[in-house]
């Protein structure tokens, strides 16, 4: 239905500086980008402009020389290192005479080829199908309406209205099955909490080591390769930690600056692994120049899916690529590791990691014995539902006098969602 490139393909590449701070891209990451697709780049076009051009994106003098760049390098594909709007892309096909393919559908092309398991494929249709069907007029500009005629009468549909209604079915029929697989994702961390079992989730910037690390940490063998995107699809290993006791590591998808929304929406199972942890192992490769900006990348994606407010430990991964650093522990004034600096590729300062996530385990849990009256009887059910209910007892009253432990990010998410806040609750001592 959908005429979607090969991989192995030569492709132009264009890239525009912007002046504006949010619309500025890498050009080194589209060159990454592009590799990891299987694409060989046989030209890179770029150009500055203040705003993009309604009708081309870039001007067009230079759409232009794009065209004549396809015609000269025999090229199939034109790859912007921007999102472009389907009149745009249409427009430059029209002159280019080849597809032309923006960074959401490079980055979602990635994604395509990388899946392995069938959560990942149906999530990887679904943001495919959700971003291709404002583009669906290229494939049927030929067709007007389906034919009449004896034998031949068709619904009056047009052949573009057939196909939404068709991709809508489709749509509807792959959030009907990731449901399932959410609620099958979801009864798996229940039983976890009533194990009272810790979460940890590995985050951070595409190809910063993540993978590599989940196999030094758990002797796994987890496909990890020094390219955008290697890891798609969610794994999950238990390991033992000393006073914590068995915890669950998630090694999860890498994220990427401006990562489509598409993508966001259609990947929520996976990242409800993140949103759920009890600590967050934020991977950095600290050898790259720019790793602050990655670093704030990956921030902004974890306040997009709601996951800013669990506590972090950065992981300054690839300091054998550097001179003169060693494996090391920084801490707060209170004596709580906020960094781990060490090499996930050689092994270097995995002891040092360990304890840096015991002491945070450790130290991630509260305990509360909470007044609850008769009125908020539905906080009592949030915490049956969190399983985190010690003892409950009735006092003359006519309260319940409850212990609670949980986890501090869970008592953190109750604060700031009920009205007078669960502190309010607290018995004083």
């Amino acid at each position: 239905m959908f005429d979607r490139y090969q991989a192995g393909e030569q492709a132009v590449l264009v890239h525009v500086h912007f002046s504006d701070e949010n619309s500025k891209e890498d050009l080194a990451e589209l060159e990454l980008l592009v590799a990891s697709a299987g694409v060989e780049a046989v030209d890179v076009l770029t150009t500055s402009r203040q705003a993009p051009h309604a009708k081309y994106f870039v001007g067009s003098g230079k759409a232009e020389e794009i065209a004549s760049a396809v015609k000269a390098h025999d090229a199939n594909v034109v790859i912007f290192n921007h999102a472009l709007s389907p009149s745009q892309e249409r427009n430059l096909e029209a002159i280019c005479q080849c597809r032309v393919l923006d960074r959401t559908g490079l980055i979602l092309d990635i994604f395509a080829q990388r899946a392995r398991t069938h959560e990942g494929k149906l999530q990887v249709e679904l943001a495919q199908l959700r971003h291709i069907s404002t583009r669906l007029i290229r494939g049927w500009t030929h067709l007007e309406r389906q034919k009449g005629g004896i034998g031949l009468r068709g619904p009056g549909e047009t052949q573009l209205e057939t196909d939404r209604r068709l991709l809508r079915g489709r749509i509807k029929a792959i959030l009907r099955r990731l449901e399932k697989v959410q609620k099958q994702r979801e009864q798996g961390r229940r039983s976890r909490k009533r194990a009272e079992i810790p979460t940890v989730s590995l985050v951070g910037y595409t190809n910063a080591g993540k993978s590599t690390l989940f196999n030094q940490i758990t002797n796994s063998h987890v496909y990890a390769a020094d390219q955008l995107f290697a890891t798609l699809d969610p794994t999950l290993r238990k390991i033992e930690l000393n006073e914590v006791g068995a915890t669950i590591l998630a090694d999860t998808v890498g994220f990427i600056r401006h990562l489509p929304h598409d993508l966001v929406a259609a990947f929520k199972a996976t990242l409800q692994e993140t949103q759920e942890a009890d600590l967050l192992l934020h991977v950095v490769d600290v050898s790259e120049a720019n790793h602050r900006e990655t670093m704030g990348e990956v921030n902004a994606v974890l306040e997009e899916i709601d996951a800013d407010e669990i506590q972090q430990l950065i992981v300054c991964n690839k300091i054998d690529s550097m001179d003169g650093v060693v494996a090391r522990i920084d801490r707060d004034d209170e004596d709580v590791p906020i960094r781990v600096w060490m090499s996930a590729k050689t092994g270097e300062g995995v002891e040092l990691l360990h304890q840096a996530l015991s002491e945070c385990l450790g130290r991630s849990m509260v305990n509360y014995t909470l007044r609850i009256p008769p009125a908020h009887s539905q906080l009592r059910g949030v915490l049956y539902e969190l399983n985190c209910i010690d003892s409950e007892v009735y006092d003359s009253t006519g309260d319940w006098i409850v212990d609670v432990r949980m986890p501090s990010v869970d008592w953190n998410r109750l604060e700031k969602r009920l009205d007078k806040g669960i502190s309010s609750f607290v018995v004083q001592h």
